[in-house]
């Protein structure tokens, strides 16, 4: 549920870059990415708290080939949508202004 309001909110626009969703990039699978940033945005659910290290080692791997990771709890994003969808909008316009 929390991917589908967050894919909802950026097809509308939300953060002002065009997302892909379930994205396929070398061995993964990036739950939302902006060819334009070269951003991946994951949403964790719950179940995340207990794959801290594959989650740092796939983050690494893409942070080696050039691409940023976000992640976002999906209990937060389910709390204050909106807060989060302008925490992200901040990260983008950060990311599009950067030489």
């Amino acid at each position: 549920m929390p991917e589908r309001v967050l894919w909802a909110r950026l097809r509308a626009g939300a953060v002002g870059h065009r997302f892909r969703r379930q994205h396929p990039f070398g061995p993964y699978v990036l739950d939302f990415y902006s060819p334009s940033l070269r951003l991946c945005v994951e949403v964790d659910g719950d179940d995340h708290s207990d794959r801290a290290e594959r989650d740092a080692a796939r983050d690494e791997a893409l942070a080696a080939a050039g691409v940023r990771t976000i992640r976002i709890a999906a209990g937060d994003l389910m709390r204050d949508t909106d807060a989060r969808l302008q925490w992200l909008w901040e990260e983008c316009q950060g990311l599009s202004e950067a030489p």
